[in-house]
């Protein structure tokens, strides 16, 4: 499998878990996630920004504002606090 298809089956996998956590399927998403690590693990490739940061670190579900994670905006950065209690911080700019 070629790095091009490896990234393709990884923005695919994003979508699923996206699309299972909607259905509220957490457990789904969670496999959805875990895949899409270990494929871009094996194939020494980076996930997107959008998907690393909308996956729990901790739980490895896909994180959905309002359902599973409470998201705020505070002193230059944006904080993700999911419901198993994992905190993450990024920052932003205007």
């Amino acid at each position: 499998m070629s790095a091009d298809i490896a990234a393709e089956r990884i923005e695919r996998l994003a979508a699923l878990a996206e699309a299972a956590v909607a259905d509220g399927e957490f457990d789904r998403s969670r496999e959805y996630v875990r895949l899409a690590r270990r494929l871009a693990e094996r194939h020494r490739l980076s996930l997107p920004r959008s998907f690393a940061r909308a996956a729990c670190g901790r739980c490895d579900v896909y994180q959905r504002p309002g359902v599973n994670v409470r998201v705020r905006a505070q002193r230059g950065r944006v904080i993700r606090r999911c419901d198993c209690g994992a905190t993450a911080r990024y920052p932003y700019t205007d």
